[in-house]
Order: C-alpha cells, then sequence, then structure tokens
C-alpha cells in the first residue's frame, strides 16, 4: 500500500469509533477515521427532517455516555452541553395517566390510584434498581475475562466476583434473578396493577424483539439503569442541539489531538495476508495502510463483508454465522406547529414538567405481548409501544417559536416483512399506524404535524449498516453479552486476525451511546502496541 501510512485505522465514525480513535489518540498514535457517510456520528446524529425543524435522528437521549469518556474527551469544553428533565416517567393509559416524578412520596401517590400495594412496593423496588444500577455500572465499563484467557482474564473475573460478593446476600439473588427471568416475571413478582408494570415492562424490549415473559428481558431493564447524570443513577437527558453534538464534540477532540476524519470513505474490504492485517481498501479503490484496524462496525459487516471469514477459526465462523440481530425498531420524527394535548395531561405547571421527560404508550404487559404477536404475525404492531419526547420543551433551538420536534421510538417492526413485502413499499402506512396510535391519546397531534421523517428497521440497515435494523449491534440476550459478546473466546476487543480489534456495540457492553466500548478497546490496543504484540 503506497498512501501516507497511519499507525491505526479506525472504521466507522460514530460515537464508539470517535471514542476510540481520542484515547488512541491520546497514546500517541497516528489515527484516521474512515466513516462510509456523508456525515459523521452514525447513529448519534441531528438532522434537519423539515425547514426550521432539527432532531436527533436515531439514538435521542443521554444516560449511559460514561463520566471518564466525557470528562477525557473535554466534551463540554467542545460544546457538548446537556439538559437536565426533571425526571420520572408519563404513561399514556386509556382516559388516564400516571407520571411518575423523581420524588418517592409523590411517586408513592400517583401509583396508590392504582394499587395501594404497588405504592408500598414501588420504594423497595427502586432502591433494588439503583443498587443493580451501580452495580451493573462497574461490571460495563471493565473489559470481561476472555473464555481461555491468562492471568489477566482470571483476575478480572476475581475482581468482578468481588464486587458481586460485596452485595448482601438478598441482592446477590435479586440480580441473579434480574439476570435470567422475563421482565414480566419479574414485575408480576412485585406489583399487581397493569400501569406500573407496563412502564416498567417497556424497558425490557427496548430494541429487543421479545414479548414480557421472554426469558433474559428484565437484564434489558438493568442494560437501561445503569446510566447516570451527576450521579443521578437512571437519570435522563437531552444533548442541547441533539445527540450529533456529541459526536461533533468528539470529533472536535479528535481533531484537536491530529485525528484525521474523512467522509464518504466507505471500507470494501480489510486487508489480511497471513493471519495479520496491513490496511484497508474503499470502495473508491483508495487504499491506507496501518498495522492496527479497530471495526466500529457490526460484527457480521466485520466478517462477512469487509473480512473473509476464512480467515478465522472454523469455531469462530460458527458463532459469527449464528450471531442474532433484530431489534424490531421503527423510529420515527415529526414537526409540530403546537405541542401536543394529551386528552388526561393538563398544559398547568406539572402536566409541562411531566411532557418533558419520555412519554410512554405501554398501558400494560398484554398490550406489550400483542405487539409482539402482531408483529410476528403480519411483520408490524397494529398498536406498537411508543416512547415519545419532546426535547424542544427544554431545547428552543431545534424549533421555529412556538413549535416542537417529538422523536417517536416504536416496538414491534420485524426486519424482514412476510409474503414478499418490502418496507419500502408499506412504511408510509405503517408511519400512519403510529401516528393513529398517538393521536387516541392526542386529539390535536395529527392536525399539528407539519412533516416526519420516518426510518423503518429496512432504514436503519441501510443507513447505519446495523444488521437486521438492530440498534444495538447484535441482541443483548444471554447468549450474547458478556464474556460471550459478540462471541465466546473474543470479548477483549482483539478479533482473531492479528491487529484487528472490535470498537462497536458489537463488543461489551452492548448498544447505547456510552463510549464504553471505543474506550476500551483503545486500551487493549495500546497495551499490545506496548508489549510489542502489533
Amino acid at each position: 500500500m503506497s498512501d501516507n501510512a497511519m499507525d491505526a485505522i479506525v472504521i466507522g465514525a460514530g460515537h464508539n469509533g470517535l471514542a476510540c480513535a481520542a484515547y488512541l489518540a491520546r497514546g500517541g498514535l497516528k489515527v484516521r477515521v474512515l466513516e462510509r457517510r456523508s456525515v459523521i456520528g452514525g447513529a448519534v446524529l441531528t438532522e434537519e427532517f423539515h425547514p426550521g425543524y432539527r432532531n436527533s435522528v436515531f439514538s435521542y437521549l443521554v444516560s449511559l455516555l460514561d463520566r471518564d469518556v466525557m470528562a477525557d474527551l473535554e466534551l463540554e469544553k467542545h460544546g457538548l452541553t446537556l439538559l437536565h428533565r426533571p425526571g420520572g416517567s408519563l404513561s399514556l393509559l386509556p382516559g388516564d395517566h400516571m407520571y411518575l416524578p423523581r420524588d418517592t412520596q409523590q411517586a408513592q401517590e400517583a401509583i396508590a390510584r392504582f394499587s395501594k400495594a404497588d405504592a408500598q412496593a414501588y420504594p423497595a423496588f427502586e432502591a433494588m434498581l439503583e443498587d443493580m444500577g451501580e452495580l451493573v455500572r462497574g461490571v460495563a465499563k471493565d473489559i470481561p475475562p476472555n473464555f481461555g484467557g491468562g492471568w489477566s482474564d482470571i483476575w478480572r473475573l476475581i475482581q468482578q466476583a468481588n464486587a458481586f460478593r460485596r452485595l448482601s446476600p438478598e441482592r446477590q439473588i435479586e440480580l441473579s434473578e434480574l439476570m435470567t427471568m422475563s421482565i414480566g416475571d419479574v414485575l408480576d413478582r412485585w406489583f399487581e396493577s397493569d400501569p406500573i408494570k407496563g412502564l416498567y415492562g417497556f424497558e425490557g424490549i427496548i430494541g429487543n424483539y421479545a414479548t414480557a415473559y421472554t426469558p433474559g428481558t428484565a437484564y434489558v431493564l438493568l442494560h437501561h439503569v445503569f446510566g447516570e447524570i451527576d450521579g443521578r443513577t437512571g437519570a435522563w437527558a437531552y444533548a442541547k442541539g441533539g445527540m450529533g453534538a456529541i459526536t461533533q464534540a468528539m470529533a472536535s477532540y479528535c481533531e484537536s489531538l491530529g485525528v484525521e476524519i474523512l467522509t464518504d470513505a466507505g471500507v470494501a474490504e480489510v486487508v489480511v495476508n497471513n493471519g495479520k492485517t496491513s490496511g484497508v481498501v474503499l470502495e473508491d479503490g483508495r487504499r491506507f495502510s496501518a498495522g492496527i484496524v479497530a471495526s466500529n462496525t457490526h460484527p457480521k459487516v466485520l466478517f462477512g463483508q469487509l473480512i473473509d471469514v476464512t480467515h478465522t477459526p472454523p469455531a469462530f465462523q460458527q458463532r459469527i454465522a449464528g450471531y442474532q440481530s433484530e431489534s424490531a425498531t421503527f423510529r420515527m420524527n415529526v414537526a409540530l406547529s403546537e405541542l401536543p394535548r394529551f386528552a388526561s395531561v393538563d398544559h398547568d405547571e406539572r402536566g409541562l414538567a411531566a411532557m418533558q421527560n419520555t412519554i410512554d404508550i405501554c398501558p400494560s404487559l398484554a398490550y406489550m405481548n400483542q405487539a409482539y404477536d402482531d408483529a410476528k404475525e403480519q411483520g408490524w404492531a397494529n398498536k406498537p409501544v411508543i416512547s415519545m419526547c419532546i426535547p424542544t420543551l427544554l431545547d428552543d433551538s431545534l424549533a421555529p417559536q412556538g413549535c416542537h420536534v417529538m422523536s417517536l421510538f416504536c416496538q414491534h417492526f420485524r426486519r424482514h416483512l412476510p409474503d414478499g413485502q418490502s418496507w419500502d413499499e408499506v412504511k408510509e402506512q405503517v408511519a400512519d399506524t403510529v401516528i393513529d396510535t398517538v393521536s387516541a391519546y392526542s386529539p390535536n397531534f395529527r392536525e399539528a404535524i407539519m412533516g416526519r421523517q420516518i426510518n423503518s428497521p429496512l432504514d436503519i440497515e441501510r443507513k447505519l449498516n446495523m444488521l437486521g435494523g438492530d440498534i444495538f449491534h447484535g441482541k443483548l440476550s444471554l447468549n450474547q453479552i458478556f464474556s460471550l459478546r459478540p462471541v465466546g473466546g473474543y470479548a477483549d476487543h482483539r478479533m482473531p486476525v492479528e491487529g484487528v480489534y472490535l470498537c462497536g456495540s458489537g463488543a461489551h457492553p452492548g448498544g447505547g451511546v456510552s463510549g464504553i466500548p471505543g474506550k476500551n478497546a483503545a486500551s487493549v490496543i495500546l497495551k499490545d502496541r506496548k508489549r510489542g504484540a502489533i
């Protein structure tokens, strides 16, 4: 290869790719980032989708973003501002609603309208989740021990086991149950009323094609509560200007260290000779050499599209072929001429504060299961589970004065439709179904819509190269987490081709805007380089 060589190439300028590049540059390496699209950011992106209206296109909230990544990459200095929400959740119910503020007593009063027993159980349930969130956060930040690894893997296993040991016996039992049980079974044990079960049940199927009673869905709840904002476990915030502000700040930091970021630079091949990489070939024929290639792509894109799997051991080939990837997610943005009026929520101080948070349509576990059954039969839910946010209640930079934008994150929508149907043919019709579902709770919603942006599972796959439209780069099922992510024996970011590393959400701890996979991959690369392994 004849180009000006770099020490490392990072494939993909999403948040994990940029985090990896930043840490490599901090370690003294010359780094080039190659992005297939004409814009950086991957799923952490802000776009104008209707004249004068901007919003986050895919990911839409901040919580999992690691505090060390924020500090090390000086994201605030480079333009990132977080807008804190009051906290809590607003659940829309037929003819009613339930708003749970962060204040425990007020939340209990709201729950008691539906069940006094559930109101009494709520503080203990929240305390359990907070304890688990702190533990899972620590595990998420560490590189998992590898099967068949050396002393360093054994030491990491001992450290993580010690964190488990420090839990009380009751918490140890609860954690074991949360790691293996369904979200429905867990919630049935704690609560009796539908509204509280629906509110927490949704957390088990976010980006997860499953029923409320699919084993392992309780872990997905844990995955979403290990985040924090200003030390508050499970809290969420908006990024001012949309989620693209995160990746713009990361890119600014990278460039301050001399990282070269190229767009419209899709990689066609990671070059492998004698079991070792020497660089990449782009789709336009350009060649870039480097002894280190860190890939922020889906694992099956890396091995299958960019690298022929025959370069890997047979056991790896078998496992990566079986890697599961489908989140059944449908993502929309709408531009609104006015604020939606939900029939049961007043536009007073309390109601507007509630609407600054996440607004969910998931009134019961049965509703969730019906959405799954519909999608299994026809490809999409007739009444989808929907999580809505109106960031313009806190960030007026996203829309004209007096107007608003809303994000809608919807389940369940299969990537592959039955009877030969194509998402290109039906996505407008399906988007109408989403609008119909929201309009049943908000009489002015349909008329307020000025424009809309639709991303079907196929759109997500095409635009982001997330196979199966999976927003997590692969299911967060029990066989694809921790030391089994992406597959057993390769959980430490080192792939079975020398010099190739996985730095995206297909690595531990999985999806969500954390930056942890990128940070940890860089630490492994720098360690290998220091000891002369690459």
